[in-house]
């Protein structure tokens, strides 16, 4: 299995994110399940757990001015109501949608609402503020458009398994896409294929699908 995204690149610098806390919305739901699916890369983030300690271990203080007046605002304020409990509703395990993705769909994936897209293509759209989430089905053995995208693409695979031109990926993988990169996914021919996919942009059409979309639109 080929994973050259898994290697110094883009999954890397979203690990890395994670672990600084930068990542926001579906984007640190996907990188949360790829940990809960696949152990390849606990070291990893342990690494940079001990660097970021090492580092903060490291700083220079930096002395607090007003330090007096701080306290004194501080004490003077009127004791903060208690934060209302919350009581976490133990949600049964799903075999496919690891927590993290279960806990943004709100529902397992039997009662999922998918919408065709395409023959043998199917979406369940999630939405999302920082970034556009979604779930894709795609039957064994079909192909997706072919298709490059406005921004970073994230996708996690959480059933079988598909390959484009970057590689071949399966359940825990994550392969990440761009602007720079013109795919076509074609799931593997013995079981369906299901993925979170994460977005920051659009996906442009390309090949002759994407070429009677532009002149249908007028593009072309």
């Amino acid at each position: 299995m080929t994973l050259p995204t898994e290697a110094g690149g883009p999954v890397d610098e979203l690990l890395a994110d994670y672990a600084a806390g930068k990542l926001r919305g579906p984007m640190s739901n996907l990188i949360e399940a790829h940990l809960e699916l696949s152990p390849r890369n606990h070291g990893y983030l342990r690494d940079l757990d001990t660097m970021g300690g090492i580092m903060l271990a490291e700083a220079q203080p930096i002395a607090l001015t007003g330090r007096d007046t701080w306290l004194a605002t501080i004490m003077a304020k009127d004791t903060l109501p208690p934060s209302p409990i919350r009581l976490e509703t133990r949600q049964p395990a799903d075999p496919v949608l690891p927590a993290a993705i279960r806990r943004l769909v709100g529902r397992p994936l039997a009662d999922v609402a998918w919408k065709t897209v395409l023959p043998g293509l199917k979406e369940c759209h999630l939405g999302g503020t920082d970034g556009e989430a979604s779930l894709l089905w795609i039957r064994a053995g079909r192909a997706m458009p072919s298709h490059s995208h406005s921004g970073l693409e994230a996708t996690l695979v959480l059933k079988g398994g598909f390959k484009d031109v970057s590689g071949h990926y399966e359940r825990g993988d994550i392969a990440v896409a761009d602007e720079t990169v013109d795919h076509k996914p074609v799931a593997d021919d013995d079981e369906d294929c299901i993925c979170f996919v994460v977005s920051e942009g659009h996906v442009k059409l390309t090949g002759p699908i994407g070429r009677i979309f532009s002149r249908l639109s007028g593009r072309g």
